[in-house]
């Protein structure tokens, strides 16, 4: 899996924060989307990685559920997790044991938490329903 990303690592488009992520989703069929993260010159319209692999998955046909696990990678030697906005992505289309891998470029080092530890109290369809 490190040396997928690494090599998505190099597809990444930032040319303004120089902060190059890549994501790798499975799916519980074993099937694999990879998104790297795109920079425009309007902050909020780019993509994170995460969300831009997962939205891949959507576009193919799965749903939510589908996802057995996350694995990401920064050309950093820190860990790399999800910002809010993909947090919130994984836990609307993830289920909660869902294990979010994160990698670090140069060593072998692993850090793993589940969708549940990185979102704890996180705003569902369900906060939603009866209030349309």
């Amino acid at each position: 899996m490190k040396k997928k990303l690494q090599d998505l690592l190099n597809n990444s488009y930032t040319p303004y924060y120089q902060y190059s992520v890549a994501a790798i989703v499975i799916m519980k069929d074993g099937t694999e989307f990879g998104g790297v993260n795109v920079e425009t010159s309007s902050p909020a319209a780019g993509i994170c990685a995460e969300r831009n692999a997962l939205y891949t998955a959507i576009t193919f046909g799965y749903k939510k559920g589908d996802v057995k696990e996350i694995h990401v990678m920064s050309k950093t030697e820190d860990d790399c997790f999800p910002c809010f906005i993909c947090r919130h992505a994984l836990s609307d289309f993830c289920d909660r044991d869902v294990k979010v891998f994160s990698h670090t470029y140069s060593d072998s080092r692993i850090v793993t938490h589940t969708v549940s530890e990185l979102c704890p109290y996180p705003f569902s369809d369900d906060n939603l329903r009866g209030s349309l």
